[in-house]
């Protein structure tokens, strides 16, 4: 709508074009960046903006949109929420609110239905990782963009480890749409009380109408609390999980993880509303196991992959907690570098591979395991029912992979059989896979279970390569993502790893076999760091506690880590945000971001250091490049979420070459015999010419997973002729490079 007299022309120097709504708290404009970048602008209203405790919102408001923002959220370009008159310019995504939709075409069904339930899972679930709840999940803060459904205001969020503002007289929230908690005890709320909420707005997208609807606000709230749910009109397929997100105590909801799994399992179609529709008794099911699903006590030594003895009988619902760590908006997470992480995928070898491409040959003088066929393996961990994914390094005729519920497991290369596994007991944190592997120690992470608070948060866990014995263990500290932008807290470098110590303050190096602790190093005083392997040495890569506690790192510096005392060189300064890609030509490599506000817009250049010289150099590049960045065979490879996949000089920052594929989202490279493989989340796989792009071969999708993460670490690890890819649910998959799965 247009705007209206009395409407300032321009709000932070974004000129106004228009008036996109009015609600309670502000007025929303369209404006324009000057890149010409469409944004809405949210003026908080006049007689708020000298309330204390409306500005107390607001600039929670602001800080939690900074922490979810995403592909399910509108990201935070720019906000002044000091000013007279507080705004927050936010993406501007184009489409009608849910509630916009059901009004003017009615209730949804079938596969749009479907979709829409997973991608506010999907959202959901990201909120809930980076720590924020939501607090007022309803129709008409859910935007139908043609990407996906979009979460939107986080006018009265709250992070998880605040306490909930006190609004003396005022209902905060939407009764209909409100969870008993919320009604009732307001300071309890936590991350399934938007469980409840997104099942009552499930409801409403199939039917029209919620499941408590009432003549009057009081009544709807009354029976939120104290009544069952209407879902006659529900499909019964769905009806089923929406009976689970609706239980009036949180512990008896699944989480927004949980929930994913159950949502991707229901038919494309829903079904019908009868008792008997398609696939209700076996969702019936699922959730029962859900509900009464038990956990076994710590049995970290598994050789057969068969679950450990003890159970406790703990509900699902209330040992599951989020573990995901708030992460820098300047900056993503990328392939691990050094210490020789590969990472798989998942899928079968049953999948195909896309056209006449399938018969490329892409490791002609490599050779494959003794014994070699194709397999398919899923390895189970502490935490079955996280979508999580492994991450694996090669070591002769063994695989050692670790993520997820999984602290490591050694698989055999050859046919995918399990030599042990060592599982995880709690939730593990997004992005923290393997920490590397020795000739005769592999390393990963473990996660406290919730009913074990005596427990550190999370260890680093040596293990013998041979049995799966336990060595030692040490807590591990959790600052790297905010530092560098990757969940690496841990090192292997040599024989040796380098963790962070628990309270963040220090490094502290250790025998990898015996853990005999050689060198200890404290950061540098009013810093944070995070160990970024180069080959066979270690930079300490720091920040300001001002710039980590603002989520904002553009002024890091570097540090050589003497690998004999720990000592600390002198600081190198970097112009950032710059994110550590990886090492080419013996350089440590990485890439500058552009923001846009605090958002991380694409990466514009490239910095190289010299760890003997100490030398810097800057590249810039011609444009700015979206997506996940790696490097292999000292190239610099950007894989943009729409497939586009471009190879740049890490030199001189030039185009090598840009090559279009059908794999969307893709992490990458990994490195075979004159082959670049570059995986996403589905199990599609592509093989590149690393001379110019060519495609080789491309295999169809092989598992329902997302594309949409930008910065995972490559999901593929090559032995040999040998290609293994990994995907979610800690499914594995391998198969000959020569003679990839067909496609049709």
């Amino acid at each position: 709508m247009s705007l209206r007299g009395g409407d300032p022309a321009e709000i932070g120097g974004y000129p106004l074009e228009a008036r996109l709504g009015s609600g309670g708290m502000g007025t929303v404009f369209l404006a324009r960046t000057s890149s010409g970048r469409p944004v809405a602008i949210k003026l908080i209203h006049q007689h708020f903006a000298g309330d204390d405790e409306f500005r107390t919102r607001f600039r929670h408001e602001v800080a939690a949109a900074r922490r979810v923002s995403g592909a399910f959220t509108a990201a935070v370009v720019d906000a002044a929420p000091e000013a007279e008159q507080p705004w927050m310019a936010t993406t501007y995504i184009e489409g009608h609110t849910l509630a916009q939709r059901i009004a003017t075409k009615g209730p949804l069904d079938g596969a749009e239905l479907r979709r829409l339930a997973i991608g506010l899972a999907e959202a959901l679930r990201d909120i809930h990782r980076v720590g924020v709840v939501h607090r007022d999940l309803k129709p008409s803060n859910v935007v139908l963009s043609p990407e996906g459904p979009r979460v939107i205001d986080f006018g009265i969020s709250r992070a998880v480890d605040q306490q909930t503002l006190t609004m003396t007289g005022r209902v905060i929230g939407t009764p209909p749409f409100m969870s008993p908690e919320q009604l009732q005890a307001p300071r309890g709320v936590g991350p399934r009380s938007d469980v409840f909420s997104l099942g009552t707005l499930l409801v409403y997208s199939a039917t029209g109408h919620g499941p408590f609807d009432a003549d009057s606000p009081y009544m709807t709230a009354y029976q939120v609390v104290h009544e069952e749910p209407s879902l006659g009109a529900v499909p019964v397929a769905l009806r089923a999980v929406v009976e689970s997100c609706l239980d009036k105590e949180p512990e008896g909801r699944p989480s927004a993880d949980e929930l994913l799994v159950l949502l991707r399992d229901l038919p494309a179609d829903l079904g019908g509303t009868e008792a008997n529709g398609v696939g209700a008794g076996r969702v019936r099911d699922v959730i029962t196991q859900h509900h009464t699903a038990t956990r076994a006590t710590p049995a970290p030594i598994d050789p057969a992959g068969a679950d450990g003895p003890g159970a406790t009988g703990t509900p699902i619902g209330r040992r599951l907690r989020r573990r995901w760590r708030p992460v820098l908006a300047a900056a993503v997470a990328v392939a691990a570098i050094g210490g020789g992480v590969a990472v798989l995928k998942t899928g079968g070898p049953e999948g195909r591979s896309g056209g006449d491409k399938g018969n490329g040959v892409a490791a002609p003088g490599a050779a494959l395991p003794d014994g070699f066929e194709p397999w398919r393996k899923t390895v189970r961990g502490g935490q079955e029912d996280i979508p999580d994914e492994l991450r694996c390094v090669a070591r002769g005729d063994a695989l050692f992979c670790g993520g997820g519920g999984v602290v490591a497991t050694r698989v055999r290369a050859l046919d995918g059989s399990r030599v042990w596994t060592a599982k995880s007991p709690g939730v593990p944190v997004q992005g923290m896979h393997l920490v590397g592997a020795t000739d005769d120690t592999v390393l990963g992470y473990r996660f406290a279970a919730q009913d074990a608070p005596q427990d550190p948060p999370a260890e680093v866990v040596a293990l013998d390569a041979d049995d799966g014995r336990e060595l030692w263990s040490v807590p591990s500290g959790a600052q790297s993502t905010a530092v560098t932008g990757r969940t690496q807290d841990a090192v292997v470098v040599g024989s040796a790893v380098v963790t962070v110590d628990s309270s963040n303050s220090r490094f502290e190096a250790r025998d990898a076999h015996s853990g005999e602790v050689t060198w200890t190093t404290s950061f540098p005083a009013g810093t944070q760091c995070a160990p970024v392997p180069v080959g066979p040495q270690v930079f300490a890569m720091c920040a300001t506690d001002a710039e980590v506690d603002a989520t904002e790192v553009r002024h890091p510096t570097l540090h050589t880590v003497d690998r004999a005392s720990g000592a600390l060189g002198r600081a190198i300064a970097i112009d950032g945000p710059a994110v550590p890609t990886g090492t080419a030509d013996g350089r440590l490599v990485l890439l500058q971001g552009r923001l846009e506000g605090p958002a991380l817009v694409g990466y514009d250049g490239v910095v190289r250091v010299d760890p003997a010289s100490r030398k810097v150099t800057y590249s810039r590049l011609a444009k700015t490049y979206e997506g996940t960045p790696g490097v292999a065979d000292d190239t610099v490879y950007v894989s943009g979420q729409t497939g586009l996949v471009t190879a740049l000089d890490p030199a001189s920052g030039r185009e090598k070459w840009s090559r279009q594929t059908a794999v969307e989202g893709a992490s990458g490279p990994a490195a075979g015999e004159d082959a670049l493989y570059f995986s996403s989340a589905t199990g599609r796989v592509v093989a590149l010419s690393p001379h110019d792009g060519k495609t080789l071969w491309t295999t169809d999708p092989q598992a329902d997973g997302l594309t949409g993460e930008q910065g995972a670490s490559p999901r593929v690890t090559v032995a040999g002729r040998a290609v293994i890819v990994a995907a979610a649910r800690n499914t594995l998959f391998a198969f000959d490079a020569q003679k990839p799965p067909k496609a049709g």
